[in-house]
């Protein structure tokens, strides 16, 4: 048996390291910071990677009608954030249509010019969050993380992963970096008749079990709430009226859309923005003249 030094079996360990090297994913490329203000996070070939969304969704903030009160505790959070001054994780929560997450889009066009940075996580992709958060932390930009329609079962490991990053561990919150959520359900977790068993009394106090408390601690760490509503008659037409306005159609087209706005809404079973805002691309394409183009919102 011929005898085997060690700078033979440093050259075959190298060829084995080189091989295995050609077989693992590569490294995911460095976010090109300057070509966009919002990004998705995607796992390609078993890793994370931020992606750059060029062709994103424009709204502006007065463009959402009926959400008053909701657009001011946003928008005042969100350029405190942006100031660098002290600001909350915000949680989202109600109707649907109602506006949830085109508030957090038009909170991006509104203070992108300040350094405001979006970040979009699909719920699977949570666990990821404390290595997102690890590669945006030393950046001088301003990031929103953004999870929409949120909801969880208890099992899932993103659930876990969240309350980290809302709540740091050991090591503090990144302050460059906030969570903006938005969820039918404000504890963002499915609720059962037997949980109400769990609950007791202390004195006159009712005190949640163990599940409930579960589910209401994730929630808690986010620290603003912004709730949401459906709207009435009234507010849903005056929002059918800006969108009309806003593709170009005259007074006299918006006042005679109102019945059919109102029809269009009976057959869907509610009246929000986002019916509305279909209804106005409906009666606007059927009604503007052809070599009109449409505005997007």
């Amino acid at each position: 048996m011929p005898n085997i030094g060690p700078e033979y079996l440093i050259e075959r360990v190298d060829a084995l390291i080189d091989r295995l090297e050609r077989l693992l994913p590569s490294a995911p490329p460095e976010p090109d910071w300057q070509s966009a203000v919002a990004f998705r996070w995607r796992r390609r070939e078993g890793r994370g990677r931020l992606e750059a969304v060029t062709n994103r969704h424009v709204i502006a903030l007065d463009d959402l009608q009926g959400v008053e009160r909701q657009r001011e505790l946003i928008e005042q959070n969100t350029r405190q954030f942006v100031a660098g001054r002290p600001s909350n994780n915000v949680l989202l929560t109600g109707a649907r249509g109602t506006g949830k997450s085109s508030l957090v889009k038009a909170c991006l066009h509104q203070f992108a010019h300040r350094g405001l940075r979006l970040i979009e996580v699909d719920k699977q992709d949570l666990v990821d969050l404390p290595d997102l958060v690890d590669i945006v932390a030393t950046r001088p930009e301003r990031f929103i993380v953004f999870c929409d329609d949120l909801s969880f079962e208890a099992s899932e490991p993103g659930y876990k992963a969240l309350k980290v990053v809302l709540d740091g561990t050991i090591a503090a919150p990144t302050d460059n970096v906030l969570v903006y959520a938005t969820s039918n359900r404000r504890h963002l977790m499915p609720e059962s008749m037997n949980e109400n068993l769990e609950y007791r009394t202390v004195g006159d106090e009712i005190h949640p079990g163990e599940t409930s408390e579960e589910k209401i601690s994730l929630s808690e760490r986010f620290g603003l709430w912004i709730s949401f509503y459906p709207f009435d008659q009234d507010e849903y037409l005056h929002i059918v009226g800006h969108w009309l306005r806003h593709f170009g159609c005259s007074e006299a087209k918006v006042a005679a859309a109102r019945e059919q706005a109102l029809q269009w809404a009976l057959g869907r079973g509610s009246r929000s923005g986002r019916i509305a805002w279909h209804f106005a691309r409906d009666y606007a394409g059927r009604h503007l003249p052809r070599s009109r183009k449409p505005a997007s919102a």
